[in-house]
């Protein structure tokens, strides 16, 4: 049994000092107590006690939480919400991600096993002539959806790639048979870029010129990345110049998009065209790229067309000129170089005293000289002093004279000397 024992006070108190005399006699005190059963658990279930403690904490907790949110403030719910929302929204990210990554798996599993079949028929087909009907039967029939169909136009054009002649023809011919070219004309007339880059470039190794409307649209767009692949499909389909689409093209020529041209026209062995023939075009990175490729692939029968260039109205252009009469030693541009020197930019100035110490010629020493005199810039007068000094002896000659000379102290005689010193240039 339980005992629990009240003491119940009677009275006044009259005296509410802490340190006040003990309380009076009126204080009466009676003593209650109380019996209560002995409630036991070894008289209860186990499972039971569980149960119920189970029940009733998740109970308590329950309407805890209920009237917690109730009386909660405007924004303790709106965050409660947000908790709530992203909890469910990273579940469902987390089971997209795990779909999405188990249906790459299948896809590179299948593409492994599809390759490796393409690649075997495609080598009977091409080099068993009993085979080649059974095998486009076969093709056929494995190749029954766009996914299939993709593996094997990428396995069609990655054989291509290494092969000439009649092997090259031969598939080409199962190709259009196989229907693939649908395929391609599909992705090359699509809204996506990414697409229209897979169909120009299936159609391109294919040698197909359905599509090459919509390739020449796609030169002046502004996917820079959809430019390029334009062009270099353009660059394949072409039979005589390659660089024909550069006459249709309104967009900057980019350094990126002229150096992967270069490289393709050197590594497929493609015709080199007259480039003089640009230096008319109304886009002056076109007229550049020209310049630069004419200095590249020797055209020094252009001399005459690259010296109109040196007047021509944009900065840009005429330094690009400048530097191919430096590049292909034109002798015949140092006198039209010294009529436009006055007139010129102090960038172009600076190419064209380039261009003279890049074509030495004696004859054109007092014009060096005179620029040591006028120009007070440095850097000018290091590149003419150069020039002169690139003439050998007489140029060498003239420049010891002007550095010993005692009658006027010259700023340009210290850079002569640095010049001449041959640990320094």
């Amino acid at each position: 049994m339980i005992y629990i024992i009240f003491f119940i006070s009677a009275g006044t108190l009259t005296n509410t000092n802490l340190h006040a005399d003990p309380l009076p006699d009126t204080i009466s005190e009676k003593v209650v107590i109380l019996e209560i059963p002995d409630i036991r658990h070894d008289s209860i279930p186990e499972n039971e006690i569980e149960e119920d403690s189970w029940e009733s904490a998740i109970k308590r907790y329950t309407s805890y939480v209920f009237e917690h949110f109730k009386k909660s403030p405007l924004l303790i719910t709106i965050l409660y919400i947000v908790i709530i929302y992203s909890i469910l929204t990273l579940i469902v990210l987390l089971i997209f991600i795990l779909i999405h990554r188990s249906k790459i798996e299948r896809e590179d599993k299948m593409k492994e096993k599809l390759s490796e079949n393409y690649q075997q028929l495609l080598m009977d087909y091409l080099f068993d002539p009993d085979r080649m009907e059974p095998v486009t039967s076969e093709l056929v029939s494995i190749a029954s959806n766009k996914f299939k169909r993709q593996i094997l136009i990428n396995q069609m054009i990655d054989l291509s790639v290494n092969l000439k002649g009649e092997i090259k023809s031969k598939i080409k011919e199962l190709y259009l048979n196989l229907g693939l070219k649908k395929d391609s004309m599909e992705k090359a007339k699509s809204r996506k870029w990414h697409e229209n880059i897979k169909g120009f470039r299936e159609l391109a190794f294919m040698n197909i010129r359905d599509a090459n409307k919509k390739i020449v649209e796609s030169l002046d767009s502004r996917n820079e990345i959809l430019r390029m692949e334009a062009q270099i499909a353009l660059v394949r389909l072409s039979d005589d110049n390659p660089y024909q689409f550069l006459d249709l093209m309104k967009k900057p020529f980019s350094l990126w998009e002229q150096i992967t041209l270069h490289e393709l026209v050197v590594q497929h062995n493609l015709i080199v065209p007259d480039f003089s023939r640009l230096f008319d075009s109304g886009n002056t990175s076109i007229v550049m790229f020209a310049l630069q490729m004419t200095a590249w692939f020797k055209q020094r029968e252009s001399e005459e067309k690259i010296f109109k260039l040196l007047g021509h109205e944009d900065e840009a252009v005429r330094n690009t000129a400048i530097r191919v009469c430096g590049t292909l030693g034109l002798k015949n541009s140092l006198s039209h170089l010294q009529h436009i020197y006055d007139g010129e930019t102090y960038k172009n100035r600076l190419e064209i005293l380039r261009t003279f110490a890049k074509v030495p010629d004696e004859t054109y020493l007092d014009f060096l000289k005179s620029v040591l005199d006028r120009e007070e810039d440095v850097q000018l007068q290091i590149n003419a002093t150069k020039a002169m000094e690139n003439t050998d002896e007489p140029g060498i000659s003239m420049l010891i004279k002007l550095m010993k000379s005692k009658s006027e102290y010259k700023n340009y005689q210290i850079i002569i000397r640095h010049v001449l010193d041959g640990r320094i240039y």
